[in-house]
């Protein structure tokens, strides 16, 4: 979205709308970095619009968790503590043990025909050392299981979680080991659904998520917290982001 520039094709998204999904995407790939301060009189007048639908779309955001509203500061770019990491990781692992028991028996041949799909590019991506294509597959392996389990609030609860993590959940996964080893995870855990057996599925799938929280403590994970001092960057959202 451009809603400075009057130029821009117009879409059917409501004001709000442009202005919620063009700030989620600035967070999500760190051109607004954890902690900084979302200036409403600066931001406002980048984005050529009035305060009023940059408030809803600020109270949407906080309400997703990207967001965070200080006493003073006002909007600030929710930063994860490391303990909040892993924390959300605990609660990811929760949702989808319950996604998997109850997407296994719904799945129909079409949804695991896309899910052998997305193993096979996930392990050509893992030979080819192409972790943005493999961690972007990744992420729709597991949506489409959490979509199949047929539960709306497990789906929307997911999707803000996941949310939440995104900025570092790449990232962390990364320091499970290699690709090949996760490609390997999904594959076993594909084979469960194929074979119907959602306990194991849930096993599998319980592994599969706990690894990246283990490496969360260890001393490895250090630099994705670096800056880890709960306290907003004194600046203010410009133009230039």
């Amino acid at each position: 979205m451009s809603a400075a520039d009057p130029a821009a094709p117009l879409d059917n998204r409501t004001l709000r709308e442009q202005v919620i999904d063009h700030l989620r995407e600035e967070i999500l790939s760190s051109r607004l970095e954890p902690g900084t301060e979302l200036g409403e009189v600066a931001l406002a007048r980048s984005l050529g619009i009035s305060r009023g639908p940059l408030r809803e779309a600020l109270g949407q955001l906080t309400a997703e968790g990207l967001v965070t509203m200080v006493p003073r500061r006002g909007a600030v770019v929710t930063r994860l503590t490391r303990q909040e990491f892993i924390d959300a990781y605990q609660v990811r692992e929760a949702l989808e043990s319950l996604a998997m028991k109850l997407a296994v028996p719904r799945l129909t041949a079409e949804e695991k025909g896309r899910l052998h799909e997305m193993c096979a590019v996930m392990e050509r991506a893992a030979g080819a050392r192409d972790s943005v294509r493999f961690f972007a597959v990744n992420r729709e392996f597991h949506d489409l299981l959490v979509g199949a389990s047929g539960n709306r609030k497990l789906e929307v609860v997911h999707s803000q979680l996941i949310a939440q993590m995104g900025r570092l959940l790449n990232r962390s996964a990364e320091l499970r080991g290699g690709l090949e080893q996760s490609a390997a995870e999904h594959r076993a855990i594909l084979a469960a659904i194929d074979a119907d057996d959602a306990p194991l599925a849930v096993r599998l799938l319980e592994e599969h998520i706990e690894v990246p929280q283990r490496m969360l403590r260890s001393p490895a994970a250090d630099s994705l917290f670096e800056d880890d001092d709960d306290q907003p960057r004194d600046e203010e959202w410009t133009a230039d982001g």
